[in-house]
């Protein structure tokens, strides 16, 4: 239990100490995703929040707007999900990949299962 309050300790140091170079570079992050038509680009932010959208001018050659809109939303999500593991890989020095990863999801039960078994416990 004292090495897992160590490693949590350091890693609070870290955080402090590089907390705001990381912040600002994560607010930075931008991602663009393409379509797999090459029809739609989207760019989003940091947290998937949207941009930019492009839309190719060839779009009107097959007027379907589902279709269309099917296409914006499954670009926008893989941007989304290619900005959050830029995200990711930024805090990475300081919280583990996996721990932020369930964290971002809002996965309480992992979260605290990692504390638990860090702790030596268990649930």
């Amino acid at each position: 239990m004292r090495a897992y309050a160590d490693e949590l300790r350091e890693m609070f140091t870290q955080l402090q100490d590089k907390g705001l170079e990381l912040h600002t570079k994560a607010k930075a992050v931008q991602a663009t995703e393409t379509s797999r038509d090459g029809l739609v680009s989207v760019t989003v932010g940091a947290r998937g929040e949207l941009i930019r959208l492009d839309l190719d001018p060839r779009i009107y050659r097959r007027p379907d707007a589902r279709a269309l809109a099917d296409t914006i939303a499954e670009t926008a999500r893989r941007a989304a999900e290619t900005a959050r593991e830029r995200v990711i890989e930024i805090f990475e020095p300081v919280i583990p990949a996996d721990h932020f990863r369930a964290h971002l999801d809002g996965d309480v039960e992992t979260v605290l299962a990692r504390l638990a078994d860090g702790m030596g416990g268990g649930r």
